[in-house]
């Protein structure tokens, strides 16, 4: 009887912490990844400006690819008070050696003029309690206070571009 009372109490609390972690707006800190050298690199204009954060898992990387596609053509994801950049998340993609996604990336942030870092240990869902985010395209907005105040994981329906479009707008 007591231990049905332990895995109960254990449970009711691993589900409080769930829900917890998706609570927005909520603070979080800056991290350290990696940039596409592999040298040790923090989050850009963390403080100073709003960011936007594309956190893909390589394995889906054209997840929502009309979307980026859209935001890199029309310049919306930067701004006076916005950056916009990509995180890879490759620890949750093992079938593709991180040297080459890395080398891919900095291909084509040649031509697009984009910043990528890398994520090789699952450091920012971890820090930030974003939870699984394996296969998916996750989408963030933190504010200059440090706070996430969106997050969107996996593919984005019209409705849910509309809606990041009307969260998004007063942290241009």
């Amino acid at each position: 009887m007591k231990c049905k009372t332990i895995l109960l109490a254990l449970f009711g609390l691993l589900g409080w912490a769930a829900v917890n972690a998706q609570t927005l707006p909520r603070k979080v800190s800056n991290i350290e990844l990696l940039n596409l050298e592999g040298k040790p690199a923090r989050l850009p204009y963390w403080g100073e400006k709003n960011l936007m954060i594309f956190y893909v898992d390589p394995d889906r990387h054209k997840q929502n690819n009309d979307f980026t596609v859209e935001m890199e053509e029309k310049h919306l994801a930067e701004g006076e008070n916005l950056f916009g950049f990509g995180v890879m998340n490759l620890a949750d993609a093992p079938m593709i050696p991180n040297g080459m996604a890395r080398s891919m990336a900095r291909k084509r942030t040649a031509k697009n003029g984009a910043t990528v870092l890398a994520d090789q240990n699952r450091v920012l869902s971890e820090s930030w309690n974003l939870g699984d985010c394996n296969n998916q395209f996750v989408l963030l907005l933190v504010n200059k206070e440090g706070e996430l105040v969106y997050m969107h994981k996996g593919v984005l329906s019209e409705e849910d571009i509309a809606e990041f479009y009307r969260v998004l707008e007063p942290y241009k």
